[in-house]
């Protein structure tokens, strides 16, 4: 276009709109209003496609009322430049949207096009960056998006012969013996260390319960390295490999005489007053090795199973919702149902045949479960690693502090940096909208002057990671709020059991082993997730009118606020219970039950524990996998467990506390070994206050949260309704 042109075209805008001012003056007020609200919003600069900007429907508005042109030229100050200039339509695409059509096309209006002038271009030089001259820090020629690849990470063809239900009942295979062996040992191992290596019960509770924690609390790393460089199924297949070198570890300790201590003249009476011959310290040190090796095993697959199990199903699919919802119900059932048969079957295996019998019963299961999981393998559906996550973190953060002193005023007219086209920079991953939640991190993604050509990925990073940090420092608070219902589950596998040694615990003419008690909330999760889909979901939907009942953050509230009347009722259980003790002269029988008094009274809280795990614990990790980003599935599942590891140690923190402030030589603490003379009811209720705070906690930071799915959906719901205002008010 000739500089005669544009002269005359400016010409015809001033004139055509002084003559419609008057015809046109309130449909221009009313459109004024709804482009002030829109550019806002989606933050018209140079960093958005000029090709994209203006629709058909925008055009014939701007031909019946030249004062609208005007007003989107005025407001959009960098594409009047640009314009005037001749410089062509999407030469600088620095922004961080794409405005769409509501057909769903781009859209290129032919009266943006044109040839560029070379000195002209050179003008803009001295601010902006070209966009074929941009790089990033990722390369490029990877799959992109969450697009599925086989073992060989090449796109798959045909989905139809992979994925599905069948890929997913081979890892749920794998869940389940791994569940059977991490509850087997966490059920068994303190009774293993009193009665086999002589260990007092303070350091043998401890110790299993700093394995606990500590198996939890280290998945991020098994998710991060599933994230960043191995993938689910190779993290998967190299950890359950040292989960089972570690439980044959823990049946050789069992096995071998020399492993042990003896066990000459060592019965019960000779056990609790300390004569036993103890441990020697390598043979200590030898189990403590061979059991966290174990607890590193378990740490590398507790992340990967549940995202890798979920990426099995088509996220193109229209059923891919209630798929994955399905999928998480029965993946806790897998979990359950190992639970189960730890509680019962290993613990018989134990009476009945030792405890080499016992661990070498999981040590076998988890060998079977990996032949499964590898037998699996041509039907498994893969997502590229995305690289490190860690860096890409590390990388905003740095970015973001070298430009605090960037105001955002004066920034805007650079725009925030994203690469072009639908991909994103990082492998595996998708573009993620921008959001306005931590502004100060979108200056990382501030492309300035300073920052050249081919900037350092430590001063200038994408849209997309940036919003990766947010989405992971957003979902903090959602698991964080579980780590009291976590603290609970520990405090019930020792105090509700200490409790069972006192109640008779026989059904008819059998008599239920002490350690089998537990097994009574697996039951109840058991039930509740087989009528969770007959029941619960029809009777919620007429409620919320949610498609699945409930939404995710909904059914974490209803499993913590059920953990709150489970606590509830074992305090105002053990005070009865304490009461009965003393008034009928059972007051130092702490070993022996009271034959008139049942053990099935625990069953109350049981029950109500087990449906408060279910609604939380699977709520959790259906909303962390969708919610966090596509190439940090891993470190989104592995928050679920980091907070089961926090809760182990919240646990033992708590014990020591309540031991060290409510004990002393003149009175017993309110957890005495002697149950009887010690307060579990007042802890119970210290319990019952805390989790009532973090009830109210979790009501707090669900009500702020916003779905990352329903945020974008309503951005590019509001943008779409303006530009559709727009052409009808023309």
């Amino acid at each position: 276009m000739k500089l005669s042109s544009r002269v005359g075209w400016i010409s015809f805008i001033i004139a055509a709109s002084l003559f419609g001012l008057k015809s046109h003056h309130s449909q221009t007020h009313k459109f004024q209003a709804s482009i002030f609200q829109t550019v806002p919003y989606v933050r018209i600069r140079v960093g958005i496609k000029i090709r994209d900007f203006a629709s058909s429907t925008v055009q014939r508005s701007c031909i019946t009322c030249p004062l609208v042109l005007i007003l989107i030229v005025y407001k959009a100050y960098t594409i009047k430049i640009l314009w005037l200039l001749g410089i062509p339509a999407g030469s600088y695409k620095m922004g961080t949207r794409e405005i769409k059509s509501p057909e769903g096309g781009l859209v290129t209006p032919a009266s943006l096009d044109g040839n560029s002038d070379s000195n002209q271009r050179k003008k803009l030089g001295l601010y902006f960056i070209e966009s074929d001259d941009r790089r990033t820090a990722f390369g490029r020629g990877y799959t992109g998006g969450t697009t599925p690849v086989n073992i060989h990470g090449k796109p798959i063809a045909d989905l139809s012969k992979t994925g599905g239900w069948i890929a997913a009942f081979f890892i749920f295979g794998n869940e389940m013996a791994e569940r059977m062996a991490y509850f087997g040992l966490s059920v068994n191992m303190v009774a293993f260390m009193i009665y086999v290596m002589h260990r007092p019960f303070s350091s043998s509770s401890n110790a299993v319960n700093n394995f606990l924690g500590i198996s939890q609390a280290s998945s991020v790393l098994g998710g991060f390295l599933a994230d960043a460089y191995l993938g689910r199924y190779r993290t998967i297949a190299i950890f359950t490999t040292i989960y089972l070198a570690g439980l044959t570890g823990i049946t050789l300790c069992a096995s071998m005489d020399i492993l042990a201590p003896k066990q000459d003249h060592c019965d019960q009476l000779a056990l609790l007053l300390g004569e036993c011959q103890p441990a020697k310290p390598w043979q200590m040190m030898y189990l403590y090795t061979v059991l966290y090796i174990t607890g590193f095993g378990a740490a590398g697959i507790r992340p990967c199973v549940s995202s890798f199990g979920a990426d099995q199903f088509d996220e193109r699919s229209k059923d891919y919702k209630s798929h994955l919802d399905r999928f998480f119900n029965f993946f806790y059932l897998s979990v359950t149902t190992g639970a189960i048969v730890a509680f019962t079957a290993v613990v018989y295996i134990q009476i009945k045949l030792g405890w080499g019998f016992a661990f070498g019963s999981l040590a076998l299961a988890m060998g079977i479960s990996n032949l499964v999981f590898f037998v699996g393998t041509p039907l498994y559906r893969h997502r590229l690693p995305g690289g490190s996550p860690l860096t890409r973190v590390a990388q905003v953060l740095v970015a973001a502090y070298r430009k605090r002193n960037a105001p955002f005023s004066s920034s805007e007219l650079i725009g925030l940096y994203e690469v072009p086209g639908k991909q994103s920079a990082i492998k595996g991953s998708g573009k993620i909208a921008h959001t306005n939640d931590f502004r100060c991190l979108d200056k990382a993604a501030l492309q300035l002057k300073e920052d050249g050509v081919d900037p350092s990925p430590w001063r200038l990073c994408t849209v997309t990671q940036v919003e990766e940090v947010k989405i992971l420092l957003k979902l903090i608070p959602i698991p964080a709020c579980t780590i009291m219902l976590s603290a609970v589950l520990t405090e019930y596998l020792t105090l509700s059991v200490q409790q069972a040694y006192t109640l008779n615990t026989h059904m008819g003419q059998l008599k239920l082993p002490v350690t089998c008690m537990p097994v009574f909330p697996g039951l109840s999760i058991f039930l509740i997730l087989s009528l969770y889909y007959s029941t619960f979901v029809p009777l919620s939907r007429r409620i919320t009118g949610h498609p699945h009942g409930a939404s995710q953050l909904q059914r974490v509230g209803i499993g913590l606020a059920v953990s709150i009347l489970s606590v509830a009722w074992a305090a105002i259980f053990e005070r009865y219970r304490r009461n009965y003790a003393i008034e009928h002269g059972y007051e130092g029988s702490f070993l022996s039950a009271m034959s008139d008094f049942s053990a099935f009274w625990l069953l109350i809280q049981y029950c109500l524990i087990g449906i408060a795990e279910v609604f939380c614990v699977v709520g959790l990790l259906e909303f962390l996998y969708e919610e966090a980003p596509d190439a940090m599935k891993s470190i989104g599942s592995a928050y679920a467990a980091l907070a089961g590891g926090l809760g182990c140690f919240a646990a033992s923190i708590l014990n020591s506390i309540i031991k060290s402030v409510t004990g002393s030589s003149e009175k017993p603490s309110w957890l005495s070994q002697n149950i009887n003379t010690g307060r579990f009811d007042y802890f119970y209720w210290l319990l019952t206050v805390l989790s009532v705070i973090n009830f109210c906690v979790f009501l707090y930071c669900a009500h702020r949260y916003k779905y990352r799915t329903e945020q974008g959906v309503n951005m590019e719901k509001q943008i779409l309704a303006n530009i559709k205002e727009q052409s009808l008010s023309g």
